[in-house]
């Protein structure tokens, strides 16, 4: 997930993902990893996988709950993977995309926190993901489930209405549409010993819709705004905080409650 800084005043390209901005809100994207691993019942681990790793926040949760364990994290970001080596010298981190990662022994869990979301073919990818574990082991994964939101509404409507419309509209496609909940329990009940799958959604109190623009410059906008020159994305995001304006109202102290919608999966090998 990550690359080089943000030159909004014309230079440098950007890159795919952006560290610094998603670790402004470390806090606000830690919680739902929190949530997760607090349901993984796996009482001790001798290999975990993070997949989508990104600076490591979750690998720290992983390494302070299965302190003996080996951790690999998993991402295709050079410069997340620099954050998280710094932030986490101990563990092994490999570049590598999902797809196209396969483990060397069976992890007794593998971790997904807001990554699978990015990769396609779910009905295909759960199950051999799952067939991945040892015995005992667990399937863990969230997924922002956020594609119905105003945040997300605006970006595709944005993309959909501009000169750069021939360029945006095939990444508006790049994010795997989340499943219905019943088929990830169909693709995974008749493998596993036992599902988990629910839903949440979290209420962020932010300073503004400029926190919002930030929290998304540092992931799901970031595609669309490495696609742009600088005037392009000076315009795109200038739409983008008008639309954002309009779709979330302001709170008494000058503040907007941003509703963040997440898919929750946990997947029981049998012993």
């Amino acid at each position: 997930m990550a690359e080089t800084s943000v030159n909004d005043s014309g230079g440098s390209a950007l890159s795919v993902w952006d560290a610094a901005l998603y670790l402004k809100f470390e806090s606000e994207r830690l919680q739902p990893a929190r949530d997760l691993l607090a349901r993984v019942e796996v009482v001790s681990a001798r290999a975990i996988v993070d997949l989508g790793c990104g600076p490591g926040t979750s690998v720290g949760l992983l390494a302070a709950r299965y302190p003996d364990a080996a951790i690999v994290g998993v991402d295709s970001s050079a410069a997340m993977l620099a954050t998280a080596r710094k932030r986490l010298p101990a563990v092994t981190f490999e570049k590598l995309d999902i797809d196209a990662w396969r483990p060397a022994d069976a992890p007794d869990v593998i971790f997904a926190n807001a990554a699978l979301e990015w990769v396609p073919d779910h009905a295909t990818l759960l199950p051999r993901l799952f067939s991945y574990l040892a015995p005992g082991g667990a399937l863990a994964i969230q997924m922002p489930d956020n594609r119905q939101e105003a945040s997300h509404v605006a970006m595709r409507m944005i993309a959909a209405d501009g000169p750069w419309t021939p360029r945006l509209l095939p990444i508006a496609k790049t994010r795997a549409v989340l499943d219905d909940y019943s088929d990830y329990y169909r693709w995974l009940r008749p493998i596993a010993h036992r599902v988990d799958i629910w839903q949440t959604t979290y209420i962020h109190a932010l300073s503004g819709v400029g926190d919002i623009i930030d929290w998304f410059r540092g992931s799901a906008l970031r595609p669309y705004l490495d696609a742009l020159d600088a005037c392009e994305r000076e315009d795109f995001l200038a739409r983008y905080r008008r639309e954002l304006e309009d779709a979330y109202r302001r709170e008494s102290g000058g503040g907007v409650l941003f509703p963040y919608p997440r898919l929750f999966i946990l997947a029981r090998k049998a012993a």
